[in-house]
C-alpha cells in the first residue's frame, strides 16, 4: 500500500519535507524565487494606523475616474467582440504607435513594428532575461538596484555583479572595472540593467556626462544594456535628460510603463528592441502567456486618444512633488545627526543611511511597533550590504501623513541610537507580537 507523502508522520527524505513534500521535485531555478522584502511588508504596511512609506504604489484617486468608467463602456460596445478575443503576443498596433508617442518625449525615435507591449514592465524585464541568460551568466546591475530585478535575474541562475553609483548616477569608472575583471575570469556578462531616471530605490539619476560614457564603455564591450525608465515622465525639477536609448538604439533595450503614469491595474508595460531581440521576445511572450489582454490594451489606447493625458502627468507631477517637497522638509526638520538622504528630481523615492552602528532591517519591527514602515535597504542587493540603508516612498500618503510618518521613525531612530550609545550597539527587534510584524517579515 502506498502511503501519500503529504500524510505520513515519518522523518522526510531528502527529496521531501514535512513542510513541502515536492521540494525535490522542483528545478534548480526555482531556488531562485524568493519573496521579495517589498511584497512581504505590504500586509504589515496596509494596516490604517501604519503611516507606510514602504511600497511605491501610485495615487491612482487622481484619475479621472468617471472619463475612465466611459471609455471602459465604451470600449464594449463599440468593440467589444475584438476586445474580448485573443489578441498577438506582441500588442496591439495601434496601442504600440501610440506607445511611440510617449516615448518621442524623451527623445526616442522608433517603430511600432520594434515594440512589444507587456504585461507591465516586469513582464519585459523576465522575457528579457529569459532570452539572453543562461545559469551561470553574469547581470551587472546598479548598486542598489530594484528588488524585482534581482529576483528575476536570480530566478533565471544569473549571477548579477554590483556597480557602485553616487548621487550622479552610477560611476563609468566601475563599470569598465567590473566588465574588464569579469571577462578576464572568462565570465560571461549578458547586459547592464540600468534605471537611469530617479532610480528604484536610490532615488539619483545618471547625468547627461555619465550616459554618454556609460554607453560608449558598453558599445566599446559590445555589452547590451537594459534600461528601465517607469518613472522618466515623473520629474518634478530640472530638466529632462533624453533617454539612453534615443543615444544608442542598436545598444540599448527599452523598458516602459503605464503603471506610474496611468495606472498599475491595467498592467500595460512594452519593451522597445533591435528587431532581431524583439522577434526573439514576442516568441518568448507567446510561450508564456499566448497573448496580452486585448481589452486592457484597448480600454489604455482609448484613454490615450481621447484624454488629454499629458496634461493628466502635469497633474501628477504637481502632486508627488508637494509629497516630495514634504519628506525632504520633514528629513531636514526632524532627522538626528549622523543620518543622510538624497534629494530625488522627480520619481517616488527617497534613499536614507542611518547613523553608524543602526541596522534597518533589524530596526523595522520596532518602527512597525511605533506605527510607521519603510523598506530596509538589504532588499536591494544581492550581497549582504544595505544594513544602514531603507528606502523611503513619498508617492502614496498624503503631505500630512508624511511628516507624522518622519516623526515616529525619528523616535524609532532616537531610541534605538540611545541604545547603541549607552550598550556599544543597538537593541535586538522587539518580539513579534500584535503591533510588530510576524516572523516571516524582514
Amino acid at each position: 500500500m502506498s502511503v501519500d507523502p503529504r500524510e505520513s508522520h515519518q522523518p522526510r527524505s531528502p527529496q521531501g519535507s514535512r513542510i513541502d513534500p515536492y521540494v525535490g521535485a522542483y528545478a534548480a531555478r526555482a531556488a531562485g524565487m524568493v519573496a521579495s522584502e517589498v511584497r512581504a511588508l505590504f500586509a504589515v504596511a496596509s494596516r490604517p494606523e501604519i503611516v507606510s512609506l514602504a511600497g511605491g504604489m501610485p495615487n491612482v484617486s487622481a484619475l479621472p475616474m468617471e472619463e475612465i468608467g466611459d471609455i471602459v463602456r465604451r470600449v464594449l460596445a463599440e468593440r467589444g467582440a475584438m476586445a474580448l478575443q485573443y489578441g498577438s503576443a506582441q500588442g496591439d498596433p495601434v496601442l504600440r504607435e501610440q506607445i511611440c508617442d510617449v516615448m518621442s518625449l524623451e527623445g526616442i525615435t522608433a517603430s511600432a513594428d520594434d515594440v512589444i507591449v507587456t504585461v507591465g514592465s516586469q513582464q519585459a524585464l523576465d522575457l528579457v532575461t529569459r532570452v539572453f541568460v543562461d545559469p551561470g551568466d553574469v547581470v551587472l546591475a546598479e548598486a542598489p538596484t530594484y528588488v524585482t530585478a534581482i529576483n528575476t535575474f536570480a530566478a533565471f541562475q544569473a549571477d548579477i555583479v554590483h556597480v557602485p553609483m553616487d548621487e550622479d548616477g552610477v560611476l563609468p569608472e566601475a563599470l569598465e572595472e567590473r566588465i574588464t575583471a569579469l571577462a578576464a575570469a572568462g565570465r560571461r556578462v549578458k547586459f547592464f540593467y540600468t534605471v537611469p531616471n530617479f532610480q528604484n530605490p536610490a532615488g539619483v539619476t545618471m547625468n547627461a556626462e555619465r550616459r554618454g560614457r556609460v554607453l560608449e564603455i558598453c558599445r566599446r564591450h559590445n555589452l547590451l544594456v537594459l534600461e528601465d525608465n517607469p518613472y522618466g515622465l515623473l520629474r518634478y525639477e530640472g530638466e529632462p535628460l533624453p533617454a539612453l536609448r534615443a543615444e544608442a538604439p542598436d545598444n540599448v533595450i527599452y523598458l516602459g510603463s503605464f503603471s506610474k503614469t496611468l495606472s498599475p491595474g491595467f498592467r500595460i508595460g512594452w519593451a522597445l528592441a533591435p528587431s532581431s531581440v524583439r522577434a526573439k521576445l514576442v516568441l518568448a511572450a507567446e510561450s508564456a502567456m499566448l497573448s496580452h489582454s486585448s481589452f486592457n490594451q484597448m480600454v489604455v489606447g482609448a484613454y490615450l486618444a481621447s484624454h488629454p493625458w499629458r496634461e493628466q502627468v502635469k497633474g501628477f507631477n504637481e502632486m508627488y512633488r508637494e509629497r516630495r517637497d514634504a519628506m525632504l522638509a520633514a528629513l531636514e526638520a526632524m532627522m538626528p545627526a549622523g543620518t543622510t538622504w538624497t534629494r530625488p528630481a522627480g520619481g517616488f523615492f527617497v534613499w536614507a543611511t542611518l547613523p553608524e552602528g543602526l541596522d534597518a532591517k533589524s530596526m523595522l519591527p520596532r518602527a512597525v511597533s511605533q506605527r510607521v514602515a519603510y523598506v530596509p535597504g538589504t532588499g536591494f542587493y544581492a550581497t549582504d550590504d544595505g544594513h544602514r540603508n531603507m528606502r523611503l516612498s513619498f508617492c502614496y500618503p498624503t503631505p500630512e501623513q508624511i511628516r507624522e510618518g518622519v516623526r515616529r521613525l525619528v523616535g524609532v531612530i532616537e531610541a534605538e541610537t540611545k541604545l547603541r550609545d549607552t550598550f556599544g550597539t543597538a537593541s535586538p527587534p522587539p518580539t513579534p507580537g500584535g503591533d510588530a510584524p510576524g516572523p516571516d517579515l524582514p
